[in-house]
């Protein structure tokens, strides 16, 4: 070896080659190191974790573990082997020694980060409550610690002194440290009081309108809650203001398996009347309320008979209506119609009347909570309630359209044609007389 460095001898003994030579050789060894080692763990290490059938290792070659430990060997090549090289001043030495240092405290923070999303990753695909349970927000606090254990080692490795000196400093930074952390200390707070009191999930439908959010949970962090709405946008909300603001969390009515409508018929209270004995026989024909019909007739039979042989005036006497009639029709169209819900709570009520008619609400559940469905069933339920209101009598009330006005002039023009002509002519009269000359 020394036969052959001496044709280059006399170039050596010029100042400051030698050192030179000696950290490229030094660097190039550690950048050969890295090449090696990359190409070990990938050819082998990955196949390695790829032919096995857990997940565990799967996610930590996905998440970038085995990436950021090649990093950890050539720095250490660097820390402990530029002592070796030449000529190399004292003060350099230490510089390099401790940048390598630097690097290795970097490559270790970065690799147990990375190790910690891989557990995150593994405990979202094995446990069986990591919906209703997520620790990500508890792995993003262990991650800022560690992220500050390794600046702090930083810092006192490039200053060359002990790490001990900067955290006997932290007592009097502990308010600008409150200052800088304090979003993060809040979203801890929150994610603690999400978790243990279960207000949030992922993949829980809900609603903030403060937020302009509607839609699916998809992720819950530290810091962050991520929003997918229905028109596949992405809200950012942060994880406090699901403590200090108010939100609909449709979660309740995903687990009960029906999903309520409540809408009104405003029906037109001129439409409201008794009906008579050939009506209410007419009537019978439709299976869901021959039994309601029966059964009132008994009723209100007996009920008249008592009031008559009392000698009141038939005026007292009681009749069927063809809104209540109607309504335990949709009473029960409802319990036999087999996409609502039959053990969820339904109810056919009339409301107060008000200037646009009397409401007559519809509330019930479907047998099913996905959203298209959902509207399907309601449409179809008021297309058939819709096209039964005439048959009973009724009407909607509706406001006046155009076409409505237009009708109704249209009636009253032949009426008033021959003054219309009248007026017309003596107008005729008056504006040819203006146009003579005085």
């Amino acid at each position: 070896m020394i036969a052959l460095l001496e044709p280059i001898q006399p170039l050596l003994d010029i100042p400051y080659v030698r050192p030179t030579v000696g950290l490229a050789v030094l660097f190039s060894v550690a950048w050969l190191l890295n090449v090696v080692t990359r190409l070990i763990l990938r050819r082998v290490v990955t196949r390695l974790f790829r032919a096995t059938e857990n997940e565990w290792d799967d996610a930590l070659l996905n998440n970038g573990v085995v990436r950021r430990l090649v990093l950890i060997a050539p720095a250490l090549l660097i820390q402990y082997g530029v002592v070796a090289v030449p000529g190399l001043h004292p003060n350099l030495v230490l510089v390099i020694r401790n940048v390598a240092a630097c690097l290795v405290v970097i490559a270790v923070a970065a690799t147990l980060s990375n190790a910690l999303n891989a557990g995150n990753d593994i405990y979202m695909r094995t446990a069986k409550r990591a919906k209703e349970r997520p620790i990500k927000g508890y792995l993003q606090v262990v991650q800022l610690v560690i992220w500050v254990a390794a600046v702090l080692l930083v810092i006192a490795t490039l200053i060359n002194k002990s790490p001990l000196i900067l955290l006997s400093g932290l007592g009097a930074m502990t308010a600008v440290m409150m200052l800088v952390f304090q979003d993060t200390i809040l979203s801890l707070v929150a994610s603690v009081q999400l978790s243990t009191q279960d207000m949030l999930r992922v993949g829980d439908w809900v609603e903030m309108p403060s937020q302009n959010a509607d839609g699916d949970v998809i992720d819950i962090a530290l810091n962050v809650v991520k929003v997918q709405n229905w028109d596949k946008t992405v809200s950012t909300i942060p994880t406090r203001a699901f403590i200090n603001q108010s939100y609909k969390n449709w979660r309740g009515m995903q687990e009960t398996g029906g999903r309520r409508i409540k809408r009104s018929l405003l029906i037109d209270q001129t439409s409201v009347r008794f009906l008579s004995d050939s009506e209410r026989d007419d009537l019978r024909r439709i299976a869901l309320i021959d039994d309601y019909l029966d059964q009132k007739r008994a009723e209100l039979e007996a009920y008249n008979a008592k009031l008559l042989e009392a000698g009141k005036d038939p005026v007292n006497t009681r009749r069927v209506t063809n809104l209540g009639t109607f309504r335990a029709y949709v009473t029960a169209y409802l319990r036999a119609n087999p996409r609502i819900h039959p053990t969820l709570f339904q109810l056919v009520r009339q409301l107060a009347p008000t200037e646009t008619g009397i409401p007559l609400e519809i509330y019930c559940f479907t047998n099913t909570v996905s959203w298209g469905p959902y509207e399907e069933i309601q449409a179809d339920l008021f297309d058939h309630l819709l096209a039964m209101l005439p048959v009973f009598g009724l009407r909607l009330h509706q406001a006046p359209t155009g076409q409505d006005l237009m009708a109704a002039l249209g009636q009253l023009a032949p009426r008033n044609a021959p003054e219309a002509a009248a007026v017309g002519g003596a107008r005729n009269t008056l504006s040819a007389r203006s146009e003579r000359p005085v």
